[in-house]
């Protein structure tokens, strides 16, 4: 993690973004992290699923600007949520998952975590 000044107010622009933690399937842009933060920018392109992962120790918000994000979590992935543009959705720590962009345009959506630790631990899959 890269931590940005924090005793002042700043802006990060949009062209000020770096390369987010890899995941496969789709691509983050970090605006800044923190050792208790992190937020940044997450795109899934048409039809595409990411590789399974988890944000260790951090909770995640995310707000679907626009496409649709579809999560699948829980026991062998069998608890699947899906949002829209103008949709919040919660990850809460240790949880594994993946996203995937049921649409045909592209998902773009802001994402903040709260934690400490690493920020994205890529995995196998859930556990059955």
């Amino acid at each position: 993690m890269t931590a940005q000044p924090s005793d002042k107010v700043h802006v990060i622009r949009s062209n000020e973004l770096r390369p987010g933690q890899p995941t496969a399937g789709m691509t983050r842009d970090e605006a800044f992290a923190t050792r208790s933060m992190w937020a940044g920018l997450v795109r899934t392109e048409p039809g595409m699923q990411s590789g399974w992962h988890h944000h260790g120790a951090h909770e995640t918000a995310i707000y679907v600007l626009s496409g649709r994000m579809q999560m699948e979590s829980g026991p062998g992935g069998s608890e699947v949520v899906e949002a829209g543009a103008g949709d919040f959705i919660y990850v809460p720590p240790e949880a594994i998952h993946r996203e995937s962009n049921p649409s045909e345009e592209q998902a773009v959506a802001v994402i903040l975590r709260s934690g400490t630790g690493q920020v994205v631990v890529n995995v196998e899959g859930p556990e059955p």
